[in-house]
């Protein structure tokens, strides 16, 4: 695996970052949508169990590859499975030549000062040493209103996390999502722009990281962070906005490419022929292709 190889393709492929990274709490929710309701798994086991053959599903699908789908974030656990005798973070890249990441964050803290900081993240050290292959890693927290104080916050809580990564020898995605729903949306992605250059400034030659940003209400307000020395790449998250919803606000934005989660399945399910699923997720990756460049 050529570390510059993969880096050369996070800053310049054409295409998106596939978000797979469903995680304990957001799993139940993503199931269900895939019409795999909770009475048909016991356990947490049986649980991961369905959304790895979910993902498992996507990831061996022909349109799931680098032609138009450059990375993928994927969940912990996700490390210690296997497609077809390799490692999943081995598999996408080796055969399907996607960049993986890796979801590192352990979930939210509750709302103060009109954000959500991320919970402790205990072993990361550990985490990190032991992922393997694993290009870089994403980490989240959300911001529910133009609240200066909470914004300033949970950038120097992001950025802290960052130059861990980035010691590890790794890049990280800085997530500070906003709220597509606050009241005070436009507000706090000014806010959050700001915050997020002054912590860019902050590092030095070498130390890269990615920004996943929510779509921003004025088109284009991120062009400035695109632009930065230290920034290899904007994508954007779909926050909870439909596929279409999402791909039109996104074609807005030419310095963004998408890193979708719900937007990307949306519309799939277990019980689909693999032709019909195959039918719909390309549909669903052709799109968000197109938004993306």
């Amino acid at each position: 695996m050529s570390k510059a190889e993969q880096r050369e393709q996070m800053a310049n492929g054409a295409g998106f970052i596939a978000a797979l990274d469903q995680s304990g709490g957001s799993t139940p929710k993503a199931l269900a949508l895939y019409g795999v309701d909770a009475a048909q798994y016991g356990s947490e086991e049986e649980m991961f169990a369905e959304i790895q053959n979910m993902r498992a599903r996507i990831i061996l699908s022909d349109d799931f590859d680098k032609n138009k789908v450059i990375g993928a974030i994927l969940f912990e656990r996700t490390l210690g499975e296997q497609i077809n005798g390799k490692s999943v973070a081995d598999f996408i890249w080796s055969e399907k030549g996607v960049v993986p990441f890796l979801k590192i964050d352990k979930g939210l803290e509750d709302e103060a000062n009109g954000v959500q900081m991320m919970k402790p993240i205990p072993g990361l050290a550990d985490t990190l040493a032991k992922a393997d292959g694993v290009f870089g890693t994403k980490e989240r927290s959300v911001i529910h209103e133009a609240n200066a104080e909470g914004i300033a916050a949970v950038v120097a809580q992001q950025f802290d996390v960052a130059r861990e990564v980035i010691a590890a020898g790794m890049v990280p995605i800085v997530e500070p999502e906003v709220n597509i729903h606050s009241a005070t949306k436009s507000e706090a992605e000014a806010i959050l722009k700001a915050e997020i250059l002054k912590n860019l400034d902050t590092l030095e030659d070498g130390q890269d990281v990615m920004l996943k940003l929510t779509i921003p209400s004025e088109a284009n307000l991120y062009d400035a962070l695109a632009d930065h020395a230290r920034v290899v790449r904007v994508v954007a998250l779909s926050g909870g906005y439909s596929t279409e919803d999402a791909c039109a606000k996104l074609a807005e934005n030419g310095k963004m490419i998408a890193s979708f989660s719900r937007a990307l399945t949306e519309g799939l399910s277990k019980q689909q022929s693999d032709d019909e699923f195959n039918a719909a997720l390309g549909s669903n990756i052709d799109k968000i292709y197109r938004a993306s460049i």
